[in-house]
């Protein structure tokens, strides 16, 4: 499976008889999948389905699809309040000579409120349906334009993503061979660092002093740390690898990240350990932030 992003933008368009539509799609990063559509008065029995062929396609970001109609012909037809027709004419009849005796004229008839009304012609149901259908088929080709460009833009991130995770592993590696670590060099230094409280107070227990300068650097050893860190490279790669909507698993291990390079800084007894605990925070970072935009 492909990677995707949250973001994209998609348009599409039909036209069924004499009616013309048009969707756009704006999609943008969230925890959770919110889909939002705007559709013209008299279509909200649409919003079911397209629910449904969206949570088919989507799971993760806020969605906006907006739908236009318009119709490229009208037709008007005249309809006639029959009721009142037949009330006039009836007043007519029973009026008789006490009026105009001469027979009712057509533009007179006109000109009576609320007896003849001209209004846009309604489609049948058949009609009706077959544009319905359109519409639903131009949201789900938009849907398919949409992912299309998430899946373009996640090719893109994942790249960038696999660029970090490199980087990561790289500076793991670096601290891991620093000569600081080294059991030779870690003995030589704390050697020295008991031989100068020695020095300075006679009266401590040399041997519980070794005891406690060994617990020590029990507690600041980082090896488990740098394990850790290469095994949530590997689990990045391969999550990478298969693609998909991973980016809750990709920001749970960038967490883990964090906490590991946290650990390292606060453990670390060397400069040089030090200042690459920091870069790796720092490219840690970086990699959190691009997490948030994968689906």
């Amino acid at each position: 499976m492909a990677l995707r992003s949250m973001t994209g933008f998609a348009r599409s368009e039909g036209e069924s008889g004499r009616c013309r539509f048009a969707w756009e799609f704006r999609a943008v990063n969230g925890k959770g999948f919110d889909l939002r559509l705007r559709l013209p008065t008299g279509l909200e029995r649409l919003e079911p389905e397209l629910r449904r062929l969206a949570g088919q396609v989507l799971s993760r970001g806020n969605v906006q699809a907006g739908l236009t109609l318009s119709v490229a012909e009208s037709r008007i037809e005249a309809v006639v309040n029959r009721d009142a027709l037949a009330a006039v004419l009836s007043l007519k009849s029973e009026l008789g000579d006490a009026v105009d005796p001469a027979p009712l004229r057509f533009d007179s008839l006109l000109g009576i409120r609320g007896l003849i009304d001209f209004r846009e012609a309604e489609d049948d149901e058949s009609t009706l349906a077959a544009r319905d259908a359109a519409i639903i088929a131009a949201f789900d080709a938009g849907l398919s334009d949409l992912n299309a460009m998430r899946e373009h833009e996640g090719a893109a991130l994942g790249a960038v993503l696999s660029g970090q995770v490199d980087m990561i592993a790289a500076i793991a590696a670096r601290i891991e061979a620093d000569p600081s670590r080294q059991p030779a060099e870690i003995g030589k230094r704390l050697a020295a660092q008991v031989a100068q409280l020695a020095e300075a107070n006679s009266a401590l227990d040399r041997e519980r002093l070794h005891g406690e300068v060994a617990l020590l650097a029990t507690r600041a050893d980082i090896r488990e740390e740098l394990d850790r860190l290469n095994a949530h490279c590997v689990a990045v790669r391969e999550l990478l690898g298969h693609g998909g909507p991973v980016g809750r698993k990709l920001d749970f291990l960038a967490q883990e990240f964090n906490r590991e390079s946290n650990t390292i800084c606060s453990k670390s007894n060397a400069v040089a350990v030090t200042a690459a605990g920091i870069e790796l925070k720092v490219v840690i970072d970086q990699f959190r932030e691009q997490v948030q935009n994968l689906e």
